[in-house]
């Protein structure tokens, strides 16, 4: 009997785990960045990126010229906003993708 009421209990800490996780998902937006050579620029980019509202988490990847970026749910950023603010960061911006989470 306590064992069932013990799994039950984990079972339905997990479920609300996963709700919680689900409702606070947002969209990730993968960049494609020329320019970017050392770890001053990676700084330089993250920083830029993490002025624009709703963005949560900034990822770079030098090697690959690959920014990600982990935005807030419900928020939107479109591309001629994400090629400013790239640009005015001293960048080249190529590309971008969205995926919705």
């Amino acid at each position: 009997m306590i064992r069932s009421l013990i799994i039950r209990s984990i079972i339905a800490a997990a479920l609300v785990g996963l709700a919680i996780a689900a409702a606070a998902a947002g969209t990730r937006y993968e960049l494609r960045v020329d320019g970017l050579a050392c770890p001053f620029c990676v700084y330089g980019i993250e920083r830029k990126l993490q002025e624009i509202d709703g963005v949560e988490q900034v990822d770079v990847d030098l090697s690959q010229g690959r920014v990600t970026l982990q935005v807030r749910d419900g928020v939107e950023i479109a591309e001629s906003q994400m090629k400013t603010v790239i640009q005015e960061a001293g960048f080249t911006y190529r590309g971008m993708t969205k995926h919705p989470q």
